[in-house]
């Protein structure tokens, strides 16, 4: 019998298969595939954010259809194609997710977007390391390095090339299974949680930062949520 197909969507930071590695385990149960969004690369130049192309990545991944798993921004063009796309998604699992155009009115954040947005407007004017530096600034009161390396130049250009997530043209997912994984951290991915639980999503919270799912406790949510929907469809 073919394996499922699940089809990994990373966030701002790692990409492709190291951005999950405790979810590497799972390939013995199902066909997974790790995928690398548009303009990151180890080698090229970054590129600014392109959720279409995001989107065709994740479609021509998933094939016939599959369960999708995204963290932080990568929720976004997830979200996107299973609007687009409902048959294509068997399941949809959110961490952490950057969806904050669906709650750019509740009071984290419009907090988070009144604190960024300034930053975002001036970056055409600043350098990469500059922009690093202001962004760290404001998401954590804490000063960032310089980049030293080339892998660390490119993630400084990324960030600076990244679109603006609360900007994004998204809406709810109607009728595909969803679950959201939250670290209980930080009230902005709390909030858009709470929002998406709200139209019917399942949401858990474990510890883990923004990075829940590196957990074992997140990691076996993930599989459970993810078992739990092949038992249905066999049912």
């Amino acid at each position: 019998m073919a394996f499922e197909r699940v089809v990994f969507v990373h966030g701002g930071g790692s990409f492709g298969a190291a951005a999950w590695p405790r979810q590497h385990g799972l390939s013995l149960d199902y066909d997974c595939l790790y995928v690398r969004r548009h303009g990151f690369s180890a080698t090229e130049e970054p590129l600014p954010t392109d959720h279409g192309r995001d989107q065709t990545i994740i479609a021509e991944a998933l094939g016939a259809g599959g369960h999708l798993v995204a963290h932080s921004q990568g929720a976004v063009p997830a979200m996107m194609l299973a609007v687009e796309r409902p048959d294509l998604v068997r399941t949809l699992t959110l961490v952490e997710p950057a969806c904050l155009s669906l709650t750019a009115d509740l009071p984290a954040t419009a907090a988070h977007i009144a604190r960024m947005a300034p930053l975002f407007a001036d970056r055409a004017a600043m350098s990469d390391d500059d922009f690093l530096r202001a962004f760290v600034r404001r998401v954590s009161d804490a000063d960032a390095r310089p980049p030293a390396t080339p892998d660390a130049r490119r993630d400084a250009a990324r960030l600076r090339l990244q679109s603006p997530p609360w900007e994004a043209p998204l809406s709810i997912v109607p009728g595909v299974p969803t679950l959201v994984l939250t670290g209980g951290w930080e009230p902005l991915y709390e909030e858009v949680a709470e929002y998406l639980a709200g139209t019917g999503a399942v949401h858990r919270i474990t510890p883990g930062g923004h990075r829940p799912h590196d957990t074992a406790e997140g990691a076996a949510l993930i599989r459970a949520f993810l078992g739990a929907a092949r038992l249905d469809a066999a049912a």
